[in-house]
C-alpha cells in the first residue's frame, strides 16, 4: 500500500558518472535521497525546520537496493519516492530511478528512515503533525 506517490526529476551530470559514462552506483542513493528530501518537502516538512521546531531528525536506518539497468551521463531521469510503510518511529520509502518518459526501471531500492531525537540521535515517535498529514494525503 503506498502513503504517497511523488517523482523528482534527476539530470545525469558527468561527475555522476564513471570513466565509461555509466552512472556510479552509490549516486543512485544521492538521487534517491533527493527525491525523499523533496517528498517531505512537498507534504510541508522541511528537514531543517523539524530539527528547530519538532527536536527531531530523519536518518537512513537501512537501504536495500537493486541495480537493474545503467543510466548514463545526460540522461534525463525521474526518481520516485512512495512511503509504502509507516511505523511508530520510521517511514519506509520504495524508489524507482527511471528515464523521463519510460517505464523500465533502472534501479530500485526500500529506503527505511527512523525519526531520532535531534539531540541524542535516541528513535522517538515520528510526531503527530506529520503522522496527520500522511494519514490525510493517502
Amino acid at each position: 500500500m503506498k502513503l504517497t506517490q511523488f517523482v523528482w526529476p534527476v539530470r545525469v551530470y558527468y561527475e555522476d558518472t564513471d570513466s565509461g559514462g555509466v552512472v556510479y552506483y552509490a549516486n543512485y542513493l544521492k538521487f534517491m535521497e533527493r527525491a525523499r528530501t523533496e517528498c517531505l518537502r512537498a507534504l510541508g516538512f522541511e528537514q531543517d525546520r523539524l530539527r528547530q521546531d519538532q527536536g527531531v531528525l530523519f536518518t537512513v536506518h537501512s537501504v536495500q537496493v537493486d541495480f537493474i539497468r545503467p543510466a548514463r551521463f545526460n540522461d534525463a531521469l525521474e526518481v520516485s519516492a512512495d512511503i509504502c510503510e509507516q511505523r511508530r518511529a520510521s517511514l519506509t520509502f520504495s524508489q524507482q530511478v527511471r528515464r523521463s518518459g519510460e517505464s523500465e526501471v533502472l534501479c530500485s531500492g526500500h529506503i527505511r528512515i527512523a525519526c531520532v531525537d535531534a539531540v541524542s540521535f535516541k528513535p522517538v515517535p515520528i510526531p503527530d503533525v506529520i503522522r496527520s498529514e500522511l494519514t490525510r494525503v493517502s
